[in-house]
């Protein structure tokens, strides 16, 4: 995950622990499961409503070969061809993450 990726999570993490302090605490009561930040995240993966709640969605899927091709920058047919085990070794990603910070405006008329 990128810097700017990261931030966004933080900032929709921190949101998600202000209320928790601010609301839950300050009524002394117990609302469901409080998270930590790895299950935040995964929960935020795994739950649209949640997610859209703290305004934040992750997406993960697997780069196809091609995907992974193009990242290594393998265009030439003059070089001997790159394995998938060498794209491991240079480190050429698997995986693209997709973080999304969720906006939503409603109104009334």
């Amino acid at each position: 995950m990128n810097n700017e990726q990261q931030q966004i999570i933080d900032e929709s993490y921190n949101n998600y622990l202000t209320y928790i302090h601010d609301v839950v605490q300050g009524e002394n009561q117990i609302y469901g499961d409080w998270y930590g930040k790895e299950e935040f995240i995964n929960k935020c993966k795994t739950d649209p409503e949640f997610s859209e709640r703290w305004g934040l969605k992750i997406e993960e899927r697997e780069l196809s070969l091609e995907e992974r091709r193009k990242l290594a920058n393998y265009d030439s047919v003059f070089v001997s061809p790159m394995t998938v085990e060498s794209w491991d070794r240079n480190n050429i990603p698997t995986k693209l993450i997709t973080t999304t910070k969720i906006t939503k405006i409603e109104s009334y008329e």
